[in-house]
C-alpha cells in the first residue's frame, strides 16, 4: 500500500482546494451579517478564488516543470495555509477577498502540479487507477463543500471554514515531504508573463464588468469600461500566443475538435452544475430558514451521486469513449436543471432533490473522462497544455457561472417584485445577502416567497439550456474513437517510460542511495528494459 501514499498526499491538496470553491456556499449569509458585506462583496467572495486558479494554472504548471513539481506543490500547500488563516481571521469583506484571492493563487500552484506528480509517479495501469481516483476526488468535492460548510457554520463559525484547512495543509505536506518525489525538467521553456497577465486583466474584467451590471446597469460608464478592456486584453493574449515561440496556450490546438469539446463541458460543467448552488442555498436560508447545515444537507443527494458514479465509472467505463461519458454526463446535468427549474412558492427543500440527483450522475460520468479526453486529442507533448487549459476553463466557467447567473438571479427577483414592495431593488440585493426574512416588512413575505424561488427556477432553466448545448457540442466535435491517456504518455519507441525522480528517489519517496539499480519504474514493477528514457515526466508531457 505505500505506493498509493504519495496518491494520498495528491489528492489531499486537491481535495481541499476544489472543496474551497463551494465550502463558502452556505456561509455567505453569515459572513454577510458579520461582516457587513454587500450582494456583490458575496459575489467576489466566490470568484476571485476560482479567478486566480483560472488565471494563473497554466503559467503555474510551467514553472513547476522549471523548479520542481513537488517544490512548486508544496509552496502551494503553505501559500494555501497561510491565506487560509487570514481569511478565517479577516475583519471585513474587502481584507476576505483579497485573502480568498491570495487562497486562489496558492490553488493554482496544487493543482498545476498534481496531474503532473500523479503521472511522474505512476505507470500503467496504475496510471489509469491513479487518475480514477483523482476524478473520484474531483467530482465530490466540489458538491460535497456545501455539507461541510454548512455542518462548521452553524455548529462553529463560518471562519472555521477557512481555519480547518490548516491542519489538513499540515498533514499533506508532511506526507508530500515523505513519499513524494521530484521532478523537473530545467531545460523547459521560459515562463510566458506576457501571456499570463493579459489573459488574467481579460477575465478579470469580464467577471467585474458582468458583476458591476448588476448593481450600476448594462449602460453605466464604468461597466463599459471594464467590458472594453476585456476584450482589448483578450485581443492582446490572442496577439502574444500567436507570435512568441513557447505560448501560455496553442492557438492550433483549437483546431482539434476533440479538445474543443473538451474545453466547452468543462465551462459549462462548472458554471451549470456548480455555481447555481450558491443562490440555491440562499433561497433554503433567506426563505425558507433553513439553517447552515440543513441547507447544506439538502445538496447531499448531487455530493453522493458524483462521488458514486465517478468512482464506478473510472473502474468500469475506462475503456468507453469520452464522447459518450462527457456527452450524456451533459446531458443529464440538463435534465437534472430542468427538474430543478419547476421550482414555485410551494417548493421546499425537498422538491431538490431529484434534479440534484440527476446533475450528480451526470457529474460523476462527465468529469473522469474530462481530462483524459482533453489530453488524447492532442499531441503527446502538448498533453500537460490541455490538461491546464480543461482546468483553466473549468474554473474559468464557475467564476462566470457566479457573476451571469447572479446578475440573472438578483434582476429576476426584483421584477418580480416590482409592484408588490417599495424598494424591489433593495430587497432583491438583501435576499442575495441572506437576510431578506429578517430585514423586510411581514406583508412583502409572500411575494418574496413567490419571488425567489421563481426567478431561481428561471436561473436553472438557462443552466439547462447551457448543458444541452454543451452535451450536442461533445457529440458533434469530439471524435467517436479517442486515444487512451497511457498511449498518449507513452515514449516515441512505444515502452513504458521509466522515470528518475531529480532528487535519486523512488516514486514512492524511498532512497535509491546503497542499493544496486534493479530495472525497478517508477510504479515499482520491473519491465527488464534498460534506462534509456531516464527524465522526468513533465507538465508537458502529460
Amino acid at each position: 500500500m505505500r505506493k498509493w501514499l504519495p496518491l494520498v498526499a495528491i489528492c489531499l491538496g486537491t481535495f481541499m482546494l476544489l472543496v474551497d470553491i463551494t465550502i463558502v456556499t452556505v456561509a455567505l449569509p453569515d459572513i454577510a451579517t458579520s461582516l457587513d458585506a454587500s450582494f456583490s462583496d458575496l459575489q467576489w467572495v466566490m470568484d476571485v478564488y476560482a479567478l486566480a486558479l483560472a488565471a494563473l494554472l497554466l503559467g503555474a504548471g510551467a514553472i513547476a516543470d522549471l523548479r520542481g513539481q513537488r517544490r512548486v506543490y508544496l509552496g502551494g500547500l503553505i501559500l494555501f495555509a497561510v491565506a487560509s488563516l487570514a481569511c478565517g481571521l479577516a475583519p471585513g469583506a474587502g481584507t476576505l477577498v483579497v485573502a480568498r484571492g491570495v487562497q486562489g493563487i496558492g490553488g493554482a500552484a496544487m493543482f498545476a502540479t498534481t496531474m503532473a506528480l500523479i503521472a511522474s509517479t505512476y505507470r500503467g495501469r496504475d496510471l489509469g487507477v491513479a487518475f480514477g481516483i483523482w476524478g473520484a476526488v474531483n467530482g465530490a468535492a466540489a458538491a460535497i463543500g456545501p455539507v461541510l460548510g454548512g455542518l462548521l457554520t452553524e455548529h462553529v463559525s463560518w471562519r472555521a471554514i477557512f481555519l480547518v484547512n490548516l491542519p489538513v495543509s499540515v498533514a499533506a505536506a508532511a506526507l508530500t515531504l515523505a513519499v513524494v518525489g521530484e521532478f523537473r525538467r530545467p531545460d523547459g521553456p521560459r515562463v510566458d508573463l506576457a501571456g499570463t497577465v493579459t489573459f488574467t486583466v481579460s477575465a478579470a474584467a469580464l467577471v467585474y464588468g458582468l458583476i458591476r451590471a448588476g448593481e450600476h446597469g448594462w449602460g453605466s460608464a464604468g461597466t463599459l469600461g471594464l467590458f472594453a478592456l476585456s476584450a482589448v486584453a483578450l485581443v492582446l493574449f490572442l496577439v502574444v500566443e500567436s507570435r512568441i515561440p513557447h505560448p501560455l496556450l496553442e492557438l492550433g490546438l483549437f483546431r482539434r475538435g476533440g479538445f474543443v469539446a473538451a474545453l466547452i463541458a468543462g465551462l459549462t460543467l462548472s458554471a451549470a452544475a456548480f455555481s447555481v448552488l450558491t443562490f440555491t442555498s440562499v433561497w433554503l436560508q433567506a426563505v425558507l430558514g433553513h439553517g447552515p447545515v440543513r441547507a447544506g444537507l439538502a445538496m447531499l443527494p448531487m455530493a453522493l451521486a458524483a462521488f458514486v458514479v465517478a468512482g464506478l465509472g473510472g473502474r468500469f467505463l475506462h475503456a468507453a469513449s469520452p464522447r459518450l461519458t462527457i456527452g450524456v454526463g451533459m446531458l443529464l446535468v440538463g435534465a437534472g436543471s430542468v427538474a430543478l427549474s419547476r421550482l414555485d412558492a410551494g417548493s421546499d427543500s425537498g422538491s431538490l432533490q431529484l434534479g440534484l440527483l440527476v446533475t450528480g450522475i451526470g457529474v460523476g460520468l462527465a468529469i473522469p473522462a474530462l481530462s483524459a479526453a482533453a489530453m488524447s486529442a492532442v499531441p503527446p507533448q502538448r498533453g500537460g497544455m490541455a490538461a491546464g487549459a480543461l482546468n483553466t476553463f473549468r474554473q474559468l466557467g464557475f467564476a462566470l457561472g457566479i457573476a451571469v447567473f447572479g446578475l440573472l438571479f438578483h434582476n429576476g427577483i426584483r421584477d418580480q417584485l416590482s409592484g408588490h414592495v417599495a424598494n424591489p431593488d433593495t430587497v432583491a440585493a438583501a435576499i442575495g445577502q441572506g437576510q431578506a426574512a429578517r430585514d423586510v416588512p411581514p406583508a412583502a413575505l409572500s411575494a418574496i416567497r413567490a419571488a425567489v424561488p421563481t426567478s431561481l427556477g428561471d436561473v436553472y432553466l438557462i443552466a439547462a439550456i447551457v448543458a444541452f448545448a454543451a452535451g450536442i457540442a461533445v457529440f458533434v466535435l469530439m471524435p467517436r474513437a479517442v486515444a487512451h491517456l497511457a498511449e498518449n504518455t507513452q515514449p516515441a519507441d512505444g515502452r513504458s517510460a521509466d522515470v528518475q525522480p531529480a532528487d535519486g528517489r523512488s516514486a514512492d519517496g524511498r532512497s535509491a542511495a546503497g542499493r544496486p539499480d534493479d530495472g525497478q519504474s517508477a510504479g515499482g514493477k520491473s519491465d527488464g528494459a534498460p534506462r534509456d528514457t531516464d527524465r522526468p515526466v513533465t507538465h508537458a508531457d502529460i
